[in-house]
């Protein structure tokens, strides 16, 4: 786990970068009908503006509420790392989630003129996006980007 404010911020970034790719391929491709080269383009295209606005939500909104609900009901900060890292990612995983389908409503009515039905596709990709982040978070993405982040950034070399 990150041990400052600016490793903090490098993980965001990669953690970040990491989720929000692959959900966006993933919701691309359920409104496509299925994965393909094609719905990997447009995922890559939309993937900017989304990537930009998911590390806003996460950085100034989501983190800070997320930790603080961890720290307070779930883990002490001497807990086992693991316990930590896993409980903190669920807090982070749940309102990203309703966040980040909500983006995604709002990206399928622009693009299509459904604005009438915003609520409908907004509440019926939260459990879409839900079984697939939470594992994706806490089997891939989660251990990955930690393995990569120390690999890159021993414990001790970013100062705060």
């Amino acid at each position: 786990m990150p041990q400052n404010k600016r490793e903090s911020l490098i993980f965001t970034i990669m953690m970040c970068f990491t989720m929000v790719f692959v959900m966006s391929i993933y919701n691309v491709s359920l409104h496509m009908g299925g994965l393909s080269m094609k719905s990997v383009q447009q995922a890559w295209l939309g993937f900017p503006i989304a990537y930009i606005f998911a590390m806003c939500c996460d950085w100034f909104v989501v983190s800070k509420a997320a930790k603080g609900f961890a720290f307070r009901f779930l883990v002490k900060p001497g807990d086992n790392g693991l316990k930590i890292a896993i409980c903190v990612s669920c807090c982070m995983v749940i309102p990203m989630v309703i966040i980040m389908s909500l983006y995604g409503a709002l990206e399928v009515a622009v693009s299509q003129g459904l604005w009438s039905q915003v609520g409908i596709i907004w509440l019926t990709n939260i459990p879409k996006n839900f079984i697939v982040a939470l594992p994706l978070q806490l089997l891939i993405a989660g251990p990955l980007v930690r393995k990569v982040f120390r690999t890159l950034f021993p414990e001790g070399k970013v100062l705060a």
